[in-house]
């Protein structure tokens, strides 16, 4: 049985790995690039060099994005948006709900049909089995191409809104860069008093370790609204990043974190949330900084 053909517009480190994971598993793939250059070694592996955008727009009923954000994808496909009729446009670029949906509209009036994505690996984690990526946009267009978009990573489908992807890959995004900004800051710390990195990764694995049994306690009472202060105490919690802040500080490290971390403890604790859990601090997150 024949492989599906894919186009593949943008050749950064992420659209050179889906590439070749189309390449691997045996899929036809025609590629575009601003710099040409980017496609010599794929087009060694058998990809096709399309000469314009709607060249590889045309060969392909699939066409699979990956750039820099959807400002890019309206700089390059509105001068060819005449060969946009009857294509699967499925853009893997990170950016907003919001321009998501206004992605899926436009792509619409232009006879396209829409799905958007949000890749939770690296290109390092591209055609890994462990990998995943999520969809949104219409069902029956998700599940008619969901075997040949397998061959990248798994798929999580989220839903019909266009929205709904790019909303849980930023989601996971704020998780990930606050947690590992907290890291570089404590291994700042560590290295002021002459801790390496390497010595404090036991304990900094250990740390990230104990996370998910966290997450599964708290989860239920954040959705049921309960923030009972029987486990932790929101004003324990001050006095806890106030030990930070001032540790931090003792070593000449900037601030700059765990002062912002205090300041939202401290307007829970106006709030009247001192003998609440710090999870009383969604209600905090819920309202605009009184800064902003």
């Amino acid at each position: 049985m024949s492989k599906q053909s894919v186009t593949v517009i943008g050749l950064g480190p992420m659209g050179q790995a889906m590439t070749q994971a189309f390449l691997d598993a045996g899929h036809p793939v025609t590629v575009w690039n601003r710099t040409p250059a980017r496609a010599d070694a794929l087009v060694a592996r058998g990809a096709v060099r399309a000469a314009t955008v709607a060249e590889a727009l045309a060969v392909n009923e699939l066409v699979v994005l990956s750039l820099t954000d959807y400002d890019a994808m309206y700089a390059i496909l509105e001068p060819a948006e005449q060969a946009l009729g009857g294509r699967v446009l499925v853009n893997l670029s990170s950016d907003t709900p919001r321009k998501a949906r206004e992605a899926a509209a436009w792509a619409a009036e232009r006879g396209a049909r829409f799905l958007s994505g949000g890749v939770q690996v690296p290109p390092s984690g591209i055609g890994t089995a462990e990998s995943s990526t999520f969809y949104s946009g219409p069902k029956e267009v998700f599940e008619a191409h969901q075997a040949t978009l397998s061959v990248l990573t798994g798929t999580d489908y989220r839903g019909a809104d266009p929205g709904l992807a790019p909303l849980y890959y930023q989601i996971q995004m704020d998780m990930f860069w606050t947690t590992m900004l907290s890291y570089l800051h404590a291994l700042a710390l560590a290295d002021a008093h002459g801790i390496p990195a390497e010595e404090h990764l036991p304990y900094a694995a250990a740390a990230m370790e104990s996370i998910p049994g966290f997450l599964r306690f708290y989860a239920p009472r954040i959705d049921a609204g309960r923030h009972d202060g029987d486990v932790d105490r929101l004003a324990m919690g001050v006095a806890s990043v106030e030990h930070v802040l001032h540790t931090t500080e003792d070593a000449g490290v900037d601030p700059a974190l765990p002062a912002a971390v205090l300041d939202v403890f401290r307007r829970g604790m106006a709030e009247g949330h001192a003998a609440d859990s710090f999870t009383s601090l969604i209600e905090v997150f819920r309202k605009p900084s009184p800064r902003a």
